[in-house]
Protein backbone atom coordinates (compact mmCIF):
# COMPACT_ATOMS: atom_id res chain seq x y z
CA UNK A 1 0.00 0.00 0.00
CA UNK A 2 1.16 3.53 -0.84
CA UNK A 3 2.29 5.86 2.26
CA UNK A 4 0.02 8.93 2.28
CA UNK A 5 2.43 12.11 2.47
CA UNK A 6 1.56 15.39 4.10
CA UNK A 7 4.04 18.02 2.49
CA UNK A 8 4.55 21.34 5.11
CA UNK A 9 6.27 24.21 3.27
CA UNK A 10 6.76 27.82 3.13
CA UNK A 11 8.34 28.63 0.16
CA UNK A 12 8.72 27.92 -3.52
CA UNK A 13 7.79 24.23 -3.65
CA UNK A 14 9.98 23.06 -6.27
CA UNK A 15 11.54 19.39 -3.98
CA UNK A 16 7.27 19.16 -3.46
CA UNK A 17 7.13 19.44 -7.44
CA UNK A 18 9.81 16.64 -7.65
CA UNK A 19 8.50 14.49 -4.67
CA UNK A 20 4.72 14.48 -6.56
CA UNK A 21 6.36 13.77 -9.80
CA UNK A 22 8.32 10.43 -8.23
CA UNK A 23 4.84 8.95 -6.98
CA UNK A 24 3.15 9.78 -9.38
CA UNK A 25 5.03 7.53 -11.59
CA UNK A 26 5.61 5.08 -8.96
CA UNK A 27 8.85 5.37 -8.33
CA UNK A 28 8.19 6.41 -5.07
CA UNK A 29 6.12 4.18 -3.31
CA UNK A 30 3.90 6.85 -2.11
CA UNK A 31 0.96 9.43 -2.17
CA UNK A 32 0.85 13.00 -1.26
CA UNK A 33 -2.21 13.90 -0.18
CA UNK A 34 -2.08 17.09 1.07
CA UNK A 35 0.22 20.36 1.22
CA UNK A 36 -0.12 22.70 4.17
CA UNK A 37 2.10 26.16 3.94
CA UNK A 38 2.04 28.61 6.78
CA UNK A 39 2.57 31.52 3.99
CA UNK A 40 -0.89 32.63 2.04
CA UNK A 41 2.23 32.85 -1.43
CA UNK A 42 3.73 29.65 -1.04
CA UNK A 43 4.42 28.18 -4.28
CA UNK A 44 3.65 24.40 -3.01
CA UNK A 45 0.64 25.16 -2.36
CA UNK A 46 -0.15 26.36 -6.04
CA UNK A 47 1.72 23.02 -7.11
CA UNK A 48 -0.53 20.87 -5.08
CA UNK A 49 -3.48 22.62 -6.94
CA UNK A 50 -1.90 22.18 -9.95
CA UNK A 51 -1.58 18.80 -9.48
CA UNK A 52 -5.51 18.44 -8.50
CA UNK A 53 -3.71 17.45 -4.25
CA UNK A 54 -5.49 19.42 -1.30
CA UNK A 55 -3.81 22.56 -0.28
CA UNK A 56 -4.20 24.82 2.51
CA UNK A 57 -3.19 28.19 3.75
CA UNK A 58 -3.00 27.72 7.68
CA UNK A 59 -2.40 30.92 9.18
CA UNK A 60 -0.15 31.78 11.66
CA UNK A 61 -1.14 34.78 12.70
CA UNK A 62 -1.31 35.36 16.32
CA UNK A 63 -0.97 31.43 17.38
CA UNK A 64 1.41 30.31 19.72
CA UNK A 65 3.75 27.25 18.49
CA UNK A 66 1.92 24.74 20.00
CA UNK A 67 -1.41 26.30 18.96
CA UNK A 68 -0.27 26.68 15.23
CA UNK A 69 1.58 22.97 15.91
CA UNK A 70 -1.92 21.34 16.83
CA UNK A 71 -3.74 22.77 13.66
CA UNK A 72 -1.58 21.00 11.55
CA UNK A 73 -1.94 17.95 13.51
CA UNK A 74 -5.49 18.04 12.93
CA UNK A 75 -5.11 18.77 9.38
CA UNK A 76 -2.47 15.70 8.41
CA UNK A 77 -5.20 13.71 10.60
CA UNK A 78 -7.73 14.63 8.78
CA UNK A 79 -5.99 13.25 5.44
CA UNK A 80 -4.91 10.60 7.47
CA UNK A 81 -1.34 10.77 6.70
CA UNK A 82 1.53 8.38 7.37
CA UNK A 83 4.81 10.57 6.66
CA UNK A 84 5.18 14.29 6.81
CA UNK A 85 7.62 15.76 4.38
CA UNK A 86 8.98 19.31 5.07
CA UNK A 87 10.29 21.17 2.12
CA UNK A 88 11.59 24.54 3.04
CA UNK A 89 9.04 25.17 6.05
CA UNK A 90 10.91 27.77 8.06
CA UNK A 91 9.34 27.39 11.57
CA UNK A 92 10.47 25.21 14.01
CA UNK A 93 7.83 22.46 15.67
CA UNK A 94 7.17 22.32 18.87
CA UNK A 95 8.04 18.80 20.64
CA UNK A 96 4.32 17.86 20.93
CA UNK A 97 4.36 17.99 16.98
CA UNK A 98 7.67 16.23 16.90
CA UNK A 99 6.02 13.48 19.59
CA UNK A 100 2.91 13.13 17.37
CA UNK A 101 5.02 12.56 14.85
CA UNK A 102 7.90 10.53 15.98
CA UNK A 103 10.27 9.10 13.61
CA UNK A 104 7.43 9.87 10.37
CA UNK A 105 8.92 13.85 9.65
CA UNK A 106 11.22 14.13 7.40
CA UNK A 107 13.37 16.91 6.55
CA UNK A 108 16.07 18.80 3.81
CA UNK A 109 18.86 20.53 4.87
CA UNK A 110 21.04 22.47 2.74
CA UNK A 111 24.88 21.19 3.58
CA UNK A 112 26.08 17.68 4.73
CA UNK A 113 24.87 17.61 8.67
CA UNK A 114 25.71 17.94 11.42
CA UNK A 115 28.04 20.55 9.53
CA UNK A 116 26.05 24.10 8.77
CA UNK A 117 22.71 23.45 10.71
CA UNK A 118 20.82 26.58 11.08
CA UNK A 119 20.01 29.16 8.31
CA UNK A 120 22.09 30.34 5.07
CA UNK A 121 24.35 26.92 5.40
CA UNK A 122 25.23 27.86 1.99
CA UNK A 123 27.40 30.81 3.07
CA UNK A 124 28.64 29.06 6.01
CA UNK A 125 30.00 26.89 3.72
CA UNK A 126 31.91 29.54 1.94
CA UNK A 127 32.95 31.26 4.57
CA UNK A 128 34.39 28.05 6.12
CA UNK A 129 36.12 27.03 3.18
CA UNK A 130 35.49 23.42 3.03
CA UNK A 131 35.86 21.40 -0.35
CA UNK A 132 32.33 19.49 -0.55
CA UNK A 133 28.93 20.83 1.24
CA UNK A 134 25.81 19.38 -0.24
CA UNK A 135 22.41 18.12 1.06
CA UNK A 136 20.65 15.77 4.08
CA UNK A 137 17.85 14.59 4.35
CA UNK A 138 16.75 13.45 7.95
CA UNK A 139 14.42 12.42 10.59
CA UNK A 140 12.80 15.76 12.89
CA UNK A 141 14.00 15.65 16.58
CA UNK A 142 13.43 18.38 18.61
CA UNK A 143 16.15 20.03 18.19
CA UNK A 144 17.07 21.89 15.19
CA UNK A 145 18.88 20.51 11.76
CA UNK A 146 19.59 17.42 14.56
CA UNK A 147 17.83 14.33 13.99
CA UNK A 148 19.23 10.76 12.69
CA UNK A 149 20.21 11.06 9.15
CA UNK A 150 18.12 8.84 6.03
CA UNK A 151 20.64 10.28 2.61
CA UNK A 152 22.88 12.66 2.03
CA UNK A 153 24.66 13.99 -1.50
CA UNK A 154 28.01 16.10 -1.49
CA UNK A 155 28.15 18.56 -3.54
CA UNK A 156 31.64 19.90 -4.48
CA UNK A 157 32.35 23.63 -3.40
CA UNK A 158 34.20 25.24 -6.48
CA UNK A 159 36.95 28.42 -6.06
CA UNK A 160 34.87 30.47 -7.67
CA UNK A 161 31.61 30.03 -6.48
CA UNK A 162 29.25 32.37 -5.80
CA UNK A 163 26.03 32.20 -2.89
CA UNK A 164 23.83 31.80 -5.81
CA UNK A 165 25.85 29.35 -7.96
CA UNK A 166 26.55 27.03 -5.09
CA UNK A 167 23.00 27.55 -4.00
CA UNK A 168 21.16 26.68 -7.43
CA UNK A 169 23.86 23.26 -7.31
CA UNK A 170 22.67 21.79 -4.52
CA UNK A 171 19.25 22.97 -4.94
CA UNK A 172 19.77 20.68 -7.97
CA UNK A 173 20.64 17.81 -5.61
CA UNK A 174 18.05 17.93 -3.61
CA UNK A 175 15.58 17.43 -6.62
CA UNK A 176 17.01 13.82 -7.24
CA UNK A 177 17.69 13.58 -3.00
CA UNK A 178 14.70 14.07 -1.65
CA UNK A 179 12.52 10.93 -3.62
CA UNK A 180 15.26 8.82 -3.76
CA UNK A 181 15.33 9.33 0.33
CA UNK A 182 11.47 8.78 0.62
CA UNK A 183 11.38 5.72 -1.91
CA UNK A 184 14.54 4.07 0.19
CA UNK A 185 12.74 5.36 3.76
CA UNK A 186 9.09 3.88 2.36
CA UNK A 187 10.56 0.68 1.18
CA UNK A 188 13.27 -0.08 3.66
CA UNK A 189 11.49 -1.08 6.77
CA UNK A 190 13.07 1.42 8.67
CA UNK A 191 14.40 1.59 12.47
CA UNK A 192 15.76 4.17 14.88
CA UNK A 193 18.81 3.02 16.47
CA UNK A 194 20.03 5.83 18.54
CA UNK A 195 21.64 8.02 15.79
CA UNK A 196 20.88 5.94 12.77
CA UNK A 197 18.64 4.89 10.54
CA UNK A 198 19.24 1.03 9.86
CA UNK A 199 16.89 -0.66 6.91
CA UNK A 200 15.40 -3.79 7.01
CA UNK A 201 15.92 -4.80 3.57
CA UNK A 202 18.98 -6.86 2.36
CA UNK A 203 18.80 -5.03 -0.81
CA UNK A 204 19.80 -1.55 0.11
CA UNK A 205 23.38 -2.27 0.74
CA UNK A 206 24.55 -0.88 -2.42
CA UNK A 207 22.88 2.30 -2.76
Amino acid sequence: MAARIGVISSGRGENTRYIIAACRTGYVPGEVVVVLADRRDAGALRIAQDHGIAAHFLDPSGLSRSEYDALLMKNLDLARVDLVVLTGYMRILSPEFVRRFKNRTINIHPALLPAFRGMDAFQQALDYGVMWTGTTIHLVDEEVDHGPIIYQVPVRVEEDDTHERLKARIQEAEYRAYPEALKLFIEGKPKVVGRKVVFGRDDLGAR
